[in-house]
């Protein structure tokens, strides 16, 4: 029996001689210079321009997790650089495969996390019953929970309370955001650990995103749209100011200088 063949559609662009068009837009009269990065990601997103306020979120969200000083994530580009130069798109690509639950990947698991325990009939009344489950779940596990918790930023990841400040001033902070919050909250009682428990970065984005109805499946994504840019700015800075060679020669030599003792 044959079967039949889903068509073969995209609505996402398309090009003529003439004109190229993005999600019903035309390229050079509607997005260039009018919409920025962030408006333009956010179009091909969710499939329309964002409001301002949502433009204000959603860019702030792009540009927290740009830059967080050397981490292994940017050493590894700057290495890969050196050893490949003719390849900056290899270099970019070492750097983001890096990126998991050590380093800016749990804006996924927070997000899924909170869209998967609330439902659209959830109130704000059952959100400490929620919280209080969630713990108790990952304490039963031992599975750590996304979004919470920092090795350098303690009591306060201070990315967190200024992009709460914005959702809150923008009409977007809703319940994914109290969700969040209390989880912090109620592990670091279940955990004894007052003030190490903190919603970091990638928990406000998880909360944020799914305030703004983007699908968890996506929310790794809108990290690696930002880190992409601050790995560019690293190997920038490589051109200018190489040390990828000096931090390889330095752990060559002694490392050895180790094994030999």
């Amino acid at each position: 029996m044959a079967r039949t063949r889903k068509a073969l559609k995209s609505d996402m662009g398309w090009s003529n001689k003439t004109s190229i068009t993005v999600k019903g837009l035309d390229l050079c009269d509607d997005v260039l210079g009018k919409l920025n990065l962030g408006d333009f990601a956010f179009l091909e997103i969710k499939g329309r321009t964002p409001t301002s306020r949502e433009s204000l979120i959603f860019n702030a969200m792009l540009a927290t997790l740009v830059e967080h000083g050397m981490t292994p994530m940017v050493i590894a580009a700057r290495l890969t650089y050196l050893g490949a130069p003719e390849s900056l798109q290899g270099a970019v690509a070492s750097g983001i495969l890096g990126m998991g639950s050590t380093f800016a990947g749990t804006a996924e698991g927070s997000a899924r996390l909170l869209q998967e325990a609330i439902k659209p009939e959830t109130t704000s009344a059952e959100l400490p019953a929620l919280a209080e489950a969630i713990v108790a779940r990952h304490v039963a596990s031992k599975m750590p929970i996304p979004g919470i918790g920092h090795p350098l930023h303690k009591p306060v990841d201070p990315r967190t309370p200024r992009l709460f400040q914005l959702a809150r001033e923008s009409g977007v902070s809703g319940r994914y955001v109290e969700l969040m919050t209390l989880i912090a909250s109620v592990a670091e009682l279940a955990f004894n650990k007052p003030g190490q428990l903190p919603v970091n970065a990638t928990g406000a984005i998880g909360a944020l995103s799914s305030e703004l109805e983007i699908p968890w499946k996506l929310c790794r994504g809108l990290a690696v749209i930002g880190r992409t840019i601050g790995i560019v700015g690293h190997l920038a800075e490589e051109l200018r100011n190489p040390i990828a060679r000096e931090v390889w020669e330095r752990t060559e030599e002694e490392s050895s200088e180790h094994n030999r003792a």
